[in-house]
């Protein structure tokens, strides 16, 4: 059911000391998206009234990677502490009946373990329900301290754990449900006594729990779904967690993934049955792979689109383009944005090609490149053909028609038109258009010189002195005396 009655916060706006970095911890990518958006996102199904994420350093560039998805952003300048975020965006919770906190470096959270907590928290008629996980080393972390088998007798810091206490392996995720009218008498009552000045979310539950308020604790199902990204470690671990998500569900999907640990998928990434995907494969962006596609060794498609049974040879580069069925490409081709390779099309070895069309089963086989060029169906561009398509300050377009036969070596000078059934011979430089079915030829006329090559030789000799041969003396070597033993 929607939670029309609650209002998710995200705490966004710390800056991320350990990670060492000039960018904000949130805005970090893991999986292919920014921290705090996978958070958003796992709220999103969620139905809430709103979604609010607090923001503080680099406020611009964390408000423009959640205000695409519908998120409200409320300032906190300055930061002081998780309890004075939640004071900040008061006026915008409003008269929301729950709350549900989340930090924004927490993106392995899933959907279905959210509702689970909310679930709880509501049966439970709670004030506060916080997301747990038990964990082999829960060192670093907030203990749970349970006084009965649900409820929690307080959160205790990692620091000032006693013996016994350390022993708990139980700890806070930092995900909690708020009853929106308990939480503020709570936080009221918070001091900042530490010796940050600030005011900690902790602390209200603690508020809370010795009040005698109902305070609930759900063990999250995986306890990954809890880690945070405090370290280029802790980013580095939950990404690799998320590309092992994505991989799960291609494989379920029937893709083949050969060395799965060695390829690389973003989320938003789709294939169809009986694609293959070879070992060092990256896929990016919202790549859409057809069906019975083959993706070779080392190849990288970023926003990429394939029909089906499209083969991708090793080492191929494809970035916003688009390849029809049965399109077959590389190896060590490039696609700059813009390209359509149509139906049947072979693109080659060493081929460039850029905003530019190529027709049914066309071929550019080798060594060429082709630019803001738009290609009819079934023509044939030879080896080293180049259309030059910039003069230092404007592009221009060159287009070629069906049945077009391009010698190799030829440069096509754009703005130029090459018509249907036309050859290029070999080795031209064409800056005029070619009418249908005629020959383009613009090369000077061979001259042969019957032996020029000879003649040459002989007064390259003639220029020279002749080196002198030097002949060393043989030593006179004179007999070894041997001496009596």
């Amino acid at each position: 059911m929607p939670n029309k009655d609650a209002v998710i916060v995200i705490l966004a706006a710390g800056k991320g000391t350990r990670l060492k970095s000039s960018l904000a911890k949130v805005l970090h990518p893991a999986g292919g998206r920014a921290l705090v958006e996978s958070v958003v996102r796992a709220c999103l199904p969620l139905g809430a009234k709103k979604i609010v994420v607090i923001v503080g350093h680099q406020a611009e560039e964390v408000t423009a990677a959640v205000a695409p998805l519908g998120a409200e952003v409320v300032l906190q300048q300055p930061q002081h502490g998780t309890g004075h975020a939640m004071l900040v965006a008061k006026r915008a919770i409003g008269n929301a009946k729950m709350t549900v906190v989340l930090p924004g470096d927490a993106p392995l959270v899933q959907t279905e373990t959210l509702k689970a907590l909310i679930a709880t928290h509501r049966s439970g008629k709670a004030s506060a329900t916080i997301l747990s996980a038990v964990v082999a080393d829960p060192s670093g972390y907030g203990r749970i301290l349970r006084k009965a088998e649900n409820s929690v007798a307080a959160i205790v810091e990692d620091s000032q754990l006693t013996a016994e206490q350390r022993e708990l392996n139980e700890i806070n995720s930092s995900i909690y449900c708020f009853s929106t009218d308990k939480l503020w008498p709570a936080l009221a009552r918070v001091k900042p006594e530490n010796k940050h000045r600030e005011i900690y979310l902790t602390d209200a539950i603690a508020v809370l729990a010795l009040k005698g308020e109902t305070v609930l604790a759900q063990i999250a199902p995986d306890s990954r779904e809890v880690l945070g990204c405090n370290t280029r470690a802790d980013l580095a671990g939950v990404d690799r967690i998320f590309r092992e998500r994505k991989l799960e569900e291609l494989m379920s999907a029937g893709v083949t993934i050969q060395l799965p640990e060695t390829v690389l998928i973003d989320p938003e990434v789709t294939a169809g049955e009986d694609t293959v995907l070879e070992p060092c494969v990256q896929l990016l962006g919202k790549t859409k792979l057809g069906e019975r596609c083959v993706i070779r060794t080392g190849s990288v498609l970023n926003d990429a689109i394939l029909g089906d049974g499209v083969t991708v040879e090793p080492h191929t580069i494809i970035t916003e383009s688009r390849l029809d069925d049965g399109v077959i490409i590389g190896p060590f081709a490039r696609l700059r944005p813009g390209s359509h390779l149509k139906k049947g099309a072979k693109v080659g070895n060493f081929v460039e090609m850029k905003k530019s069309v190529i027709g049914e089963g066309s071929k550019v086989p080798h060594l060429s490149y082709i630019g803001d060029t738009k290609m009819g169906s079934h023509s044939n561009i030879g080896a080293g053909t180049i259309t030059c398509n910039y003069d230092g300050v404007n592009k221009f377009p060159t287009t070629i028609g069906n049945r077009v036969f391009v010698g190799s070596d030829s440069v096509l000078v754009a703005p130029v038109k090459i018509g249907d059934g036309a050859y290029i011979a070999a080795g031209s430089a064409i800056t005029e258009n070619v009418p249908p079915n005629a020959l383009g030829l613009a090369r000077s006329r061979q001259t042969t010189k019957p032996g020029w090559a000879a003649k040459k030789r002989r007064e390259q000799a003639a220029s020279f002195p002749k080196k002198k041969s030097v002949r060393k003396k043989a030593r006179s070597r004179k007999p070894r005396s041997r001496r009596k033993r």
